[in-house]
């Protein structure tokens, strides 16, 4: 694969609008280069014999089943609430009117 230029980079900067100096232009030059052959080779790999997985091992997913288990009533749980009203907990106001 070619390697990146540094004209190259410096088009790529102006289109993504990324002010870059001349040494940070040469120094994002061969670290580029770099990544796109990481990039190559890795595609080079896989072939049309082996299928794209997400997980090396097959997952499934361990979940129990959904049981309806009897709850509080509205009244037991607001008997330990410093004070209720309507079947609700009362908490201090914390907005003022004018909200």
């Amino acid at each position: 694969m070619p390697e990146i230029t540094r004209d190259e980079v410096a088009h790529l900067a102006n289109l993504a609008r990324i002010d870059l100096s001349d040494d940070e232009l040469d120094h994002l030059a061969p670290q580029l280069s770099v990544i796109l052959e990481s990039v190559a080779s890795i595609s080079e790999v896989a072939g049309a014999d082996v299928p794209p997985t997400s997980h090396p091992l097959p997952l499934t997913n361990v979940f129990r089943e959904d049981v309806v288990r009897p709850g509080l009533s509205a009244e037991e749980a607001l008997a330990g609430a410093p004070a209720s009203e309507e079947q609700r907990f009362m908490v201090p106001r914390i907005l003022g009117d004018e909200q």
